[in-house]
């Protein structure tokens, strides 16, 4: 990998440090959390709250579900070319017990991941740009 720095794909929606952790909310009144954050109302159907408190959420979970992309997204997402097909996973995180969906890390497909497989937060090279090296979260599976 160059030398250029490194920075998210999309700022503020994860910690950019060895452990990364997604950023979301939690509702100061009924302690739902959401991710992406939210900051204009609670979703919680029971709850009429609009203060929240900035978290970060478990950087650990178990695979809900999953499936393959075997197209190209469109933009704004840079795939790289030629397009190669990834893994996508719903993991339900271990201390927030919300379903969160993301990529898998590069070379992990449908075959070598199953429901229930515990997987951790990773950071991974999305593309690269003339001054820099935009990041992104993935799931990366983890023994056991």
């Amino acid at each position: 990998m160059s030398g250029k720095p490194q920075n998210p794909a999309i700022e503020g929606w994860y910690t950019m440090d060895a452990s990364p952790h997604l950023i979301g909310t939690r509702c100061t009144d009924c302690g739902t959390y959401f991710f992406p954050r939210q900051t204009h109302y609670c979703r919680n159907p029971q709850c009429s709250s609009t203060e929240f408190e900035d978290v970060q959420l478990s950087r650990t979970g178990r695979i809900w579900s999953y499936t393959n992309a075997c197209y190209k997204p469109p933009e704004p997402f840079i795939a790289p070319e030629p397009f190669e097909p990834f893994t996508i996973a719903a993991v339900e995180l271990e201390k927030e017990q919300m379903v969160v969906l993301g990529q898998v890390v590069t070379g992990v497909s449908v075959d070598d991941i199953k429901v229930g497989m515990p997987v951790e937060l990773v950071l991974e090279p999305l593309h690269e740009t003339d001054e820099d090296i935009k990041m992104t979260w993935k799931w990366q599976p983890l023994a056991g």
